[in-house]
């Protein structure tokens, strides 16, 4: 047990070890950083002792029926128990994400929270590695690693993930743009394109919009739609606090929503990408998603000077991974025309060496 010492103030204080922290020191190595629970007591009586390493006790006791009742538990139900715990906090399309996840963990269901280290974890991501994208294998570790800091919190995994890779993005040109307008005049499919070209907003933003969101031409972006749980489109505040923001949009899109005989588009985010697929074929444009309108938008106002901070305000990014990339494929897409332009001009010059070299007697 463990015994209260006596504070330069009069008081007693007891410490008792928690749990471990993994903090990477500058050698990048990983090291184990003790942590432990304070408890004191005013009295500096012996009784004040007692009550102090009392409590302290108590708290030791109950730890270890808790930690007791973690090992017995299978990994199956302790990532049933970690996201009903979490329930509350989590996003629907959190909750969704993970209970998915979980039908995949078949290989890792009946080991014993007690029994899985980090051999067992390397084997699992092994297993997966080869048909699934980095970023799935990476989203599925991180429940894995969420789950066992939980339950298991002394383990240290240190797994091996496959390297992230680069995301293409998909970015419309400006002749892009103005063809799917074109071919989406006068459909449903109208605003939901201008609102995703011209206001950067999400598919679930659009299908939760009403017309008391719009104050001017400023509309205020402050939920979206999602599916819950058991699969039924709900309506929710915004996942991030960068989501929830004032959108300027030119007046034509403002009198276009304004003009639609119910309060909003009527379309669940599922709908708006089949249509927009249909309108896509109709217009005889390459394939590209209706999330990359807020792409070509972002990269229009970049173009444009507009400062990134404004862009990611407007745009509902937290931070400036998305843009990095955007502007990344803008700027891939200059360096093939001034190359052709450079190529087309040597390609010139060497057409004129030859013909003034035949013409030479």
């Amino acid at each position: 047990m463990a015994t209260a010492k006596k504070l330069p103030s009069g008081s007693w204080r007891c410490l008792v070890f928690s749990h471990y922290e993994y903090v990477t020191g500058k050698d990048g190595n990983v090291k184990k950083k003790r942590v432990y629970e304070s408890f004191t007591c005013d009295d500096p009586s012996p009784a004040g002792k007692r009550r102090c390493e009392a409590m302290a006790a108590e708290y030791a006791d109950k730890k270890e029926q808790s930690n007791l009742s973690s090992y017995k538990l299978t990994f199956r139900e302790a990532v049933d128990a970690y996201i009903v715990e979490r329930s509350q906090i989590l996003s629907p399309a959190s909750i969704r994400k993970y209970r998915s996840m979980q039908k995949e963990f078949s290989m890792l269901d009946d080991y014993k929270i007690r029994d899985i280290n980090k051999k067992i974890i390397q084997q699992y991501i092994n297993s997966i590695s080869g048909s699934l994208s980095p970023k799935t294998v990476r989203d599925r570790h991180g429940l894995i690693t969420a789950v066992l800091k939980r339950y298991n919190p002394d383990i240290i995994l240190n797994t091996t993930l496959p390297k992230k890779k680069r995301i293409e993005r998909s970015i419309p040109s400006e002749s892009d743009i103005k063809a799917l307008i074109s071919a989406a005049s006068g459909t449903e499919m109208e605003v939901p394109i201008y609102l995703g070209a011209f206001g950067m907003m999400r598919r679930g933003e659009i299908s939760a919009l009403k017309k008391s969101d719009f104050k001017n031409n400023v509309i205020h972006v402050n939920k979206t739609m999602v599916l819950s749980p058991d699969n039924k489109w709900i309506v929710k505040a915004p996942k991030s606090y960068a989501g929830d923001r004032f959108v300027p949009v030119p007046q034509f899109v403002v009198d276009a929503f304004m003009a639609l005989p119910n309060d909003g588009v009527n379309m669940t985010p599922n709908i708006i990408t089949s249509r927009f697929e249909h309108v896509l074929n109709n217009a005889g444009i390459e394939h590209f998603r209706f999330h990359d309108l807020r792409h070509y938008s972002a990269s229009i106002q970049h173009a444009l000077g507009i400062p990134d901070a404004y862009i990611m305000q407007a745009g509902g990014w937290g931070d400036d991974r998305v843009l990095k990339d955007v502007y990344r494929h803008t700027f891939e897409e200059s360096e093939k025309k001034m190359g052709n332009i450079a190529i087309n001009y040597f390609d010139s010059m060497q057409h004129e060496m030859q013909h003034d070299i035949k013409k030479t007697p």
